[in-house]
Order: structure tokens, then C-alpha cells, then sequence
């Protein structure tokens, strides 16, 4: 434990670690001091608020395959959907009267969606006041810029793992070294980027996963979502065992924090969906984001990447209470303005 003890205060000192001493805290049993360091870097660097961003989930439609997702696109059991334009937007506008700062738009890999679309999109909820985010996949480098030029400030593109391998082999048809090059252009692009992992893919060691650490610390994210695997019967892996994939979420969730210290991180639904309480857990192991769903109707239920989605089954007025009411118990408070990646730091030093 004295080893642990000392790769834990090298962390909160230089905020810098080797990736053995990375996979030495991932192999964690005891959690306590990691989770205690996770929080007090939290609470230095991005302090007691509590981000909120409204999530519109818009389009269920894929052309991607990835063997994990129950929206691939061989999935013949799910039902599709597309909101129009003017349904994001006016989802949009019920974010902003919610008090959220902040939408990000999410959806598949639709083409439906073009550029043109996408900016229009952009400008319009733009000009409500509030921050775009976008998650959208993988585009072309001007794709990313006509969405930059529309307003669009951050873009979220998970990793899901960095082993090259795994990754080939878990998302056929798709290049790793193009993964790559999307969150690159991004960076050039200046967008806050968010990127992340999936924590229990079958193959995945904590080797793999200490790996994925260092990679958003070198490219550096501005964000970073780190969410559990949760098998989905109607893809190739839903035989998969969830065993264990929660508290390794967390302890690759607490190691990002200690070695990114300043950036955003959600306490993601997954967490929730298979442990109760497991965004709050979140949130006292260094997390400092939620991101609540403002979807409405039908479109709700759907957007399934995942079997028991936590929070499906509300409404977007529920969860802004439910919300603000687990943030508030554990002595936190309700951020305001945007959230951006530092904006705590430099706010203190005015």
C-alpha cells in the first residue's frame, strides 16, 4: 500500500504518471485514496459546481457497425427515427428554459444530417445564447470546420479504446488511424474536444485502458467521458459479462482526473444504468459534469445504445428536479454559464 500511497502523491504533485503506475492504481482492490485524490483534484481545479448539458439525442440512424451499439447498423430490431431541424431546436430552446448552458447534439453516423443541415442547426440554437456541442462521429476536416464557422465551440468523439487492434476488430470497417486524424483536425480546429473510453470490452486489460489515459493526456482532451460497457442482446457481444465494469469505470474515471486535472468530465448514464446512485458515486470520485436528456416522446425510448437506460422512462422537467436534487445532497451546487474546459481557474485568478 506505502507504493500506492507514493504513486498517488507523484500524481497530485506532477499530475504526470508511467503507465505502470497507471495500471498499478487501476488495479486498485482498495479504491478509498484514489477516490479521496480524485475529489480534492476535482475540487481544486474545477471546484464544487456542477456542469449541465442538455442532451438532444436526434437521430438513431447509423451507418457504422460497431459490434458493441445497439444502433449499428445491422440492428433490425430497433426502430428508427430522425427529429426534423425544427424539433432540435425547439428541443434546444426547452434546454435553455431548463437553465442548461450548454445542448450537445448527439446522433448516429447519419448522412441524412449533411453539413448544410448541421449548420443551420448550429446558428439557430446558436443564437439562443447557449454553447453547441456536437457528437456526431467521424467527418471530414472541412465537415468539422463548416460546423466550427456555424457556432459549434465543442465535439465529442470517444476513442472507446486505444488498443489498435481491439479497436479493428470491434468496429469493422472502421480505421483506427482515421479515429486518430478526426480528434487531430478537431484540435486544429480549436474545439474543446472530448474524447473517452468504454471500460469491460471483452479483450480489454487495464493495460489497454492505462494506454487510453495516457492518450488524453498527450493529444490533451478538454473533456473525457469515460463510460461502462453494457452488453446489448441484439449485437454480437450481448453475451458479454458487465461483471465488475462499473467500479473499473470509476477508477479509470478517478486516474484522469489526477493526471488531467482542469478538464471536464461527465458523470455518465451508463454509470447509473447498472449501479444505483453511480453518477453520484461519479461525481465524489472527480467527475463535475451531467448531462441530463431534454429528447422528448417517442425518441427518448429509442435512442437504445444500451439495454435499461437510466432516466428513459422520465421527462426532461423530471430530470432537471432529479437533477438539481442529487447534486444538492452531497453539498454541491448548479454550475452557471457555459462550463468551459479552465473557465473555474481563470474565474479565480480575476
Amino acid at each position: 500500500m506505502e507504493k500506492i500511497r507514493q504513486i498517488i502523491d507523484k500524481a497530485l504533485k506532477t499530475h504526470s504518471l508511467a503507465k505502470e503506475e497507471v495500471t498499478a492504481l487501476l488495479k486498485l482492490e482498495d479504491t478509498s485514496a484514489l477516490f479521496a485524490a480524485a475529489d480534492a483534484v476535482r475540487a481544486e481545479y474545477v471546484g464544487p459546481e456542477i456542469h449541465l448539458r442538455g442532451l438532444i439525442e436526434f437521430s438513431n440512424c447509423c451507418k457504422q457497425n460497431c459490434c458493441y451499439c445497439g444502433l449499428r447498423r445491422e440492428n433490425k430490431k430497433i426502430k428508427r427515427y430522425r427529429l426534423s431541424e425544427d424539433e432540435i431546436i425547439a428541443l434546444a430552446g426547452h434546454a435553455k428554459s431548463y437553465g442548461y448552458g450548454t445542448v450537445v447534439l448527439q446522433s448516429g453516423e447519419d448522412d441524412f444530417f449533411d453539413a448544410a443541415k448541421m449548420a443551420r442547426i448550429i446558428k439557430s440554437i446558436s443564437s439562443l445564447g447557449l454553447a453547441v456541442t456536437l457528437s456526431l462521429g467521424e467527418k471530414t476536416f472541412e465537415e468539422y470546420k463548416i460546423y466550427k464557422e456555424a457556432g459549434a465551440e465543442r465535439y465529442l468523439l470517444r476513442i472507446e479504446t486505444t488498443n489498435k487492434a481491439l479497436y479493428e476488430k470491434l468496429d469493422p470497417g472502421m480505421s483506427f488511424e482515421n479515429r486518430i486524424r478526426c480528434l487531430r483536425d478537431l484540435k486544429t480546429l480549436g474545439y474543446e474536444v472530448g474524447s473517452g473510453s468504454l471500460v469491460g470490452l471483452p479483450g480489454q486489460t487495464p493495460e489497454d485502458l492505462a494506454q487510453d489515459i495516457l492518450f488524453f493526456k498527450s493529444l490533451p482532451v478538454d473533456m473525457c467521458g469515460i463510460g461502462p460497457f453494457i452488453p446489448n442482446p441484439d449485437t454480437p457481444l450481448g453475451g458479454c459479462s458487465l461483471k465488475g465494469n462499473f467500479e473499473m469505470s470509476v477508477k479509470v474515471m478517478a486516474v484522469t482526473r489526477l493526471l488531467l486535472p482542469d478538464i471536464n468530465i461527465p458523470a455518465t448514464t451508463a454509470m447509473e444504468t447498472i449501479s444505483p446512485n453511480g453518477r453520484v458515486i461519479a461525481l465524489q470520485s472527480g467527475a463535475n459534469v451531467f448531462m441530463p436528456n431534454v429528447t422528448e416522446g417517442e425518441a427518448r425510448q429509442l435512442y437504445m445504445l444500451y439495454p435499461g437506460k437510466a432516466c428513459a422512462g422520465e421527462t426532461p422537467g423530471v430530470c432537471r428536479l432529479c437533477v438539481e436534487g442529487k447534486i444538492k445532497a452531497i453539498g454541491r451546487k448548479v454550475g452557471t454559464g457555459k462550463g468551459f474546459h479552465g473557465q473555474y481557474l481563470k474565474n479565480l485568478k480575476k
